[in-house]
């Protein structure tokens, strides 16, 4: 990681270690057209709004969004439109994610009270 003033320049390296993800990841968000980074010969410089990108693309990640959906998020925001748009959009998705991990909760504990009465009428089986 090289400092100036005001700025910060990530080598692929950097940003792999800082998100613990792999050197492949980046490239393929990369080629998606989500980083662009500069060059130095081989070696791939990213700015700030790349390490920012790559931090929102994880992020949706984690929320179960697909790498469409972070990506129509991502291209909102700077794009000189109002933020509200934006703002509002997150919140649908957000809401998304909550009702699709209720569900999932919901079926895991179904699926547990099943195993537990599975494993209740072995064991009575066996004694």
């Amino acid at each position: 990681m090289m400092k100036n003033d005001k700025t910060t320049i990530y080598t692929i390296s950097d940003l792999a270690q800082r998100f613990d993800i792999t050197t492949r990841a980046i490239r393929f968000y990369e080629s998606e057209g989500l980083l662009s980074p500069e060059r130095d010969g081989q070696k791939r410089l990213y700015r700030h709004k790349d390490y920012i990108t790559l931090k929102l693309i994880l992020r949706g990640k984690r929320l179960g969004w697909s790498l469409a959906e972070s990506r129509e998020l991502i291209q909102m925001y700077g794009s000189g439109k109002n933020n509200q748009e934006q703002y509002q959009k997150v919140l649908e998705k957000v809401q998304e994610s909550r009702e699709r991990l209720e569900q999932q909760k919901h079926d895991i504990e179904i699926m547990l009270m099943e195993l537990d009465e599975h494993e209740a009428r072995v064991q009575e089986v066996l004694k």
